[in-house]
């Protein structure tokens, strides 16, 4: 790629050749002409931030002269485009601007999940290539668990990992787990309600409810059990046998779409769940993949 007198990346675009130049290439939306345009933008801007700071000191003006005033500038381009092009700098942000308001699609899109095209309750979502690297705590819970959750996975068809992603979201990854009055156990993983119809074991605890966008502090009855793998059992049973989860269920495909069918079904009334249950869910792939 040329653009004259900037056609090895290592000049400034000062003159109005120069500019024009940079302006057509860019106009035609290459993913490295974006980039160029974006990094001789941000030494643009990296020069005149040096010319503010050299003319806001105070100078003797013994030194002064055309010559020195032609040098000191040249330098101060030499610096724009040195510091220029840095990864995660300002000229990232200036290429992903050009890149929507031209229509061109980012060069590497991480996808949270993706869907398999046969057998969806066996699928394995892609573990999102932004996610951060989990916790020892996270990964000594996802090991714990991961027994019992591979044999539920079997009877009921729920992904393993979708229900070690949500029953760690639900409890801090172990570390905020439903007590008794007593203090012992309830080995409620899943956050499930006593409802009416629960003739099991109940703990009371309170709890953060949204109504109406809002959070509330309320008493809430849980259910309880004699192990954690009651509760999984149990989970299974509430999504796979309860109508208002049968969208759910026909998503497992998908870890954000499954998350975002429980949501919607009412699972619980935060209204940022879905994301944070999806990004429970990668975490976990991750753990499991690095286990494996």
């Amino acid at each position: 790629m040329s653009f004259g007198a900037i056609s090895n990346s290592q000049a400034l675009a000062a003159d109005a050749q120069s500019l024009g130049n940079l302006k057509m290439e860019a106009g035609k939306s290459s993913p490295q002409a974006i980039q160029e345009a974006a990094k001789q933008f941000e030494s643009l801007f990296m020069r005149e931030l040096l010319k503010s700071m050299r003319e806001a000191t105070v100078k003797s003006g013994m030194l002064d002269s055309p010559g020195g005033d032609l040098g000191t500038d040249l330098l101060d381009q030499q610096f724009a485009v040195q510091m220029s092009g840095q990864p995660g700098g300002l000229s990232d942000l200036i290429a992903q601007q050009l890149k929507r308001q031209m229509g061109t699609p980012p060069a590497d899109t991480a996808k949270t999940d993706a869907v398999a095209p046969t057998k969806p309750l066996a699928a394995r979502p892609a573990v999102s290539k932004t996610a951060r690297a989990p916790t020892e705590s996270q990964s000594d819970f996802v090991q714990q668990h991961s027994k019992v959750a591979n044999e539920i996975e079997r009877t009921s068809g729920i992904p393993a990992s979708y229900m070690l992603g949500q029953a760690g979201h639900e409890t801090g990854w172990g570390k905020h787990q439903i007590k008794l009055k007593d203090g012992s156990p309830s080995h409620n993983l899943f956050g499930i309600k006593a409802g009416a119809n629960w003739t099991g074991k109940v703990a009371e605890v309170t709890t953060t409810e949204y109504v109406n966008g809002t959070a509330q502090k309320r008493v809430a009855r849980f259910r309880a059990y004699d192990s954690y793998a009651d509760s999984f059992k149990d989970y299974a049973r509430l999504i796979s046998e309860s109508p208002r989860y049968a969208k759910a269920r026909e998503q497992t495909g998908s870890a954000h779409a499954y998350a975002t069918g429980l949501q919607k079904a009412g699972y619980a009334t935060d209204p940022e769940y879905a994301a944070k249950l999806s990004r429970a869910i990668n975490t976990t792939l991750q753990i499991r993949r690095a286990q494996a």
